[in-house]
């Protein structure tokens, strides 16, 4: 039996595990009516297991790196799922990615491509799409309001590789840049301190705490 957690006290039931040599945080969300599964990162038979069952109805792609996207054409074909990721870099997904690193990621369809200020309703939730370059060229994050939930509790950020607790992604790697990295942190910045920000990697956070530490020393 796969290892995996659950994050409590948000307006949507989230579930997540930690998987591969990057230690990639995947996430399912479940709002009562519709399934998110979040960067797929490896191991579909881990991810599979979370989902228990239920009807996918979307899968979230945060940016095209092949730590976040190696599962993804199997959760899709396992799932039947519609795939949501940048419209800038569709492209890439669409056409498989590898890297020196040894990870890899098969071509997949992109179904759904989003750009900044979308907002992306599945099941009962509607989340805004922020577009936060830097990590890579369409980084984006979703955010999800608490009056767009269902039910009560914190509202949510799944910030990708853009903002972790207490750091940030790269930006030396092609299509990353520091200069837009604290363009994209200080637009976080104006999230409430109430925000639960679910990341790529590392710690569950707050936009509370991050707006203490991580964004002010990164940003500027």
């Amino acid at each position: 039996m796969a290892r995996y957690h659950k994050v409590r006290d948000l307006c949507v039931d989230t579930v997540f595990s930690i998987l591969g040599p990057i230690a990639n945080n995947v996430y399912v969300i479940d709002d009562g009516e519709g399934v998110i599964v979040v960067d797929p990162s490896c191991r579909p038979d881990v991810i599979m297991e979370m989902i228990g069952g239920r009807k996918v109805d979307a899968i979230f792609v945060t940016h095209r790196h092949e730590d976040h996207i190696g599962a993804l054409a199997d959760i899709r074909r396992l799932t039947g799922a519609k795939v949501y990721a940048p419209a800038i870099e569709a492209k890439a997904i669409e056409a498989g990615v590898e890297s020196k690193f040894g990870l890899s990621a098969a071509a997949c369809p992109v179904d759904v491509r989003f750009k900044d200020g979308d907002r992306l309703t599945v099941g009962k939730t509607t989340w805004e799409v922020l577009h936060t370059p830097g990590h890579t060229e369409g980084s984006s994050c979703f955010y999800l309001r608490a009056e767009d939930a269902p039910n009560e509790g914190a509202p949510v950020l799944v910030s990708g590789d853009t903002l972790f607790c207490s750091s940030i992604g790269r930006t030396d790697f092609e299509g990353g840049s520091m200069k837009q990295m604290r363009a994209s942190l200080r637009r976080l910045g104006q999230l409430p301190d109430d925000v639960v920000v679910l990341p790529g990697h590392n710690m569950l956070t707050t936009m509370r705490a991050e707006k203490r530490t991580t964004i002010p020393y990164y940003a500027g």
